[in-house]
């Protein structure tokens, strides 16, 4: 064990204590199940050498569309299903901390272990959601321009999966928004949508209009409170200023609000071989401690692959996960996965 600032400090105890304190937002994007794990790319991914991409299999589903009329007089046709391949990329992110005397100079009095570990993960979740809007960006900025059946899927995927309201008569959302974006996505799929993640600007119209529910907190000493965190026709809503922001030919912001289905995004902590690490300078400024955080993540997409450029070698940044060139709708040289599969919808409005 190493000591931080006089304390002993356990990398394994530390990581378990980071995981137990309460992160609502955390919370709340487990609970939609919108954002988890994929087993089957975890065993591929989980070792810590070599594994930075990998490619899953990715079963076709039948459909009554082969369903054949029995009269008794004909020959049954038979059907095979089409096997498709994911793929998987790991960003692995960093971060250290150092400070002079940090125990006395950052908690106040406080508990130590609590009050690092709450940082610790309030700034996780952070990063968590930075490759979150990293990824949707990468996807729905996929390649469109060409002729080939993988563009094409592509751009079939785009239009049916974007509402743009901006120059509609109304162009801020409204009571019949969510419901026209996700019916225009998915049809008659759309109960599969269950979280929204959007700007303060749309969120705060919703609010104006009586739409929005809020969810309440109560902590540890019973105080209740309300979270940036509410439902939006019984889906569960994030709201992130990190959302993207444009500006429109007339000089007004353009909002782009994410709709995600049960299971759309993989994004999973699979661990760092070493997590968590502590090292004391007692040489300079009179004793200084360093805390390190390592984390990998699982990245990927229902019904697309990430497809990893020859130069990505690492570790995926944000910049590569958010480069549509890196996405495509699954295919199988052929055919592609239907569209209405994939429980990924957006909205562009003004508010």
């Amino acid at each position: 064990m190493s000591k931080f600032n006089s304390k002993t400090f356990n990398p394994e105890a530390f990581g378990t204590y980071v995981s137990k304190i309460p992160n609502v937002n955390k919370s709340e994007l487990a609970r939609s199940e919108a954002v988890g794990g994929n087993e089957n790319a975890k065993i591929a991914l989980s070792g810590q050498s070599g594994s930075l991409y990998a490619r899953i299999p990715y079963f076709g589903r039948i459909t009554a569309a082969t369903s054949q009329n029995n009269d008794g007089n004909t020959d049954m046709t038979s059907s095979s299903t089409t096997t498709f391949e994911q793929g998987f990329i790991v960003a692995s992110r960093m971060d250290s901390w150092t400070e002079r005397s940090f125990s006395r100079s950052i908690t106040a009095g406080a508990d130590f272990m609590d009050n690092v570990a709450e940082q610790i993960g309030e700034y996780k979740q952070e990063v968590k959601q930075g490759i979150l809007l990293a990824m949707l960006k990468g996807i729905f900025s996929m390649k469109t321009d060409g002729t080939d059946k993988r563009t094409a899927a592509a751009k079939e995927f785009i239009e049916a999966h974007t509402l743009d309201i901006t120059a509609e008569p109304e162009p801020e959302v409204g009571a019949s928004t969510l419901n026209r974006a996700i019916q225009k996505a998915c049809g008659d799929n759309k109960s599969a949508f269950t979280l929204v993640i959007m700007h303060s600007r749309v969120a705060t119209n919703l609010e104006n209009l009586q739409l929005m529910k809020y969810l309440t907190y109560t902590d540890k000493d019973g105080i209740t409170r309300d979270l940036a965190l509410g439902s939006w026709n019984g889906r569960a809503v994030l709201i992130d200023d990190g959302m993207p922001v444009e500006e429109s030919a007339d000089g007004s912001p353009l909002y782009t609000t994410y709709i995600l289905g049960k299971g759309a995004i993989t994004l999973e902590d699979i661990g760092d071989s070493v997590p968590y690490e502590m090292s004391r300078d007692a040489k300079t400024n009179g004793g200084e401690d360093t805390l390190y955080v390592r984390d990998r993540y699982i990245c990927g997409a229902d019904g697309l692959s990430f497809e990893k450029p020859a130069d990505l070698t690492g570790s995926a940044s944000n910049a590569n996960l958010s480069d549509g060139a890196n996405w495509t709708v699954i295919n199988d040289g052929t055919n592609s996965v239907p569209h209405k599969s994939i429980a990924l919808s957006r909205i562009i409005s003004k508010g």
